[in-house]
């Protein structure tokens, strides 16, 4: 059962949990978690999830279940629920580590493609820093790229594209910020470099136009003016309405340059097929 069903089944018996005995004067006493079945348990670590809001409470419950009743029918929903709240806890290597157990162990249920999901998600939620190392970032797309893979029928998979395109936009991202860097400082061929691995490598996001007119900028600056040329030659083909379109036209025409495909350098070559219609 994924999770979002099995969320709409908690109501009035999840109350009972949060007070399973009392003694004798009236006042709630806790019953030891030995003496609790996996269902009583399970419902305690919703109530903490659900209503108190202790994700990682739910968390240690879930996993109780699992150490007391480990060949349960209950210890096998614990543990997708387990990963789920470590999640929530925002303790992403424990909530990794229990989607990858369930996905091992139980590799056919339903849930396996929420296991998957949450691995997934425990990486792409640390992508909130263009200037952070960017590991994390390839790791999130080789687990979203499984969700999209493995279970392209599940409610899951149109969710795992939109963040696979978002953390490719984010590897461009932190390629034109190293380039820009170096531009900056008039390192204009390790500019280049970066520049043109966002032109080839990731000329779907949405960092290809500015990358083509830093391209201009860059071989400008190197007095290439052919390799120049031919960048503004493919951001006025595919790009024509974006600012950066603009600024390079500037750029060219204000030095008597026009903005054609000149040379056989590899822009040369990304120019040609974009005239076929092979790279847009």
């Amino acid at each position: 059962m994924a999770r979002g069903r099995r969320a709409a089944k908690l109501a009035a018996g999840l109350v009972l949990a949060a007070t399973l005995a009392a003694c004798g004067g009236g006042r709630p006493k806790e019953i030891p978690i030995e003496d609790l079945s996996a269902e009583q348990i399970y419902q305690k670590a919703e109530f903490e999830l659900e209503n108190s809001r202790k994700p990682d409470e739910a968390a240690r419950l879930f996993s109780e279940i699992e150490r007391l009743y480990p060949y349960s029918e209950w210890a096998k929903r614990a543990l997708i629920m387990q990963a789920f709240a470590f999640h929530s806890d925002r303790d992403y290597e424990n909530s990794r580590a229990a989607a990858q157990r369930y996905i091992e162990f139980y590799p056919a249920e339903e849930d396996a493609a929420y296991a998957q999901y949450l691995l997934a998600l425990s990486y792409y939620d640390q992508i909130d820093d263009v200037g952070r190392d960017q590991g994390l970032t390839f790791q999130a797309l080789q687990a979203l790229r499984v969700v999209i893979e493995q279970y392209p029928d599940s409610e899951y998979a149109r969710s795992a594209m939109l963040k696979f395109d978002l953390a490719f936009d984010h590897l461009a991202a932190k390629e034109m910020e190293i380039g820009r860097y170096y531009l900056k400082r008039g390192h204009y061929t390790a500019a280049i470099n970066r520049f043109r691995v966002v032109v080839e490598e990731f000329q779907t996001t949405t960092h290809t136009p500015e990358a083509l007119h830093r391209l201009v900028e860059s071989y400008l600056s190197l007095g290439l003016t052919d390799e120049a040329q031919t960048a503004g030659a493919i951001l006025g083909h595919n790009f024509q309405s974006t600012e950066w379109y603009q600024d390079s036209y500037k750029l060219l025409t204000g030095r008597g340059l026009s903005m054609e495909a000149k040379g056989d350098s590899w822009l040369a070559g990304v120019y040609r097929q974009v005239v076929k219609g092979a790279w847009l």
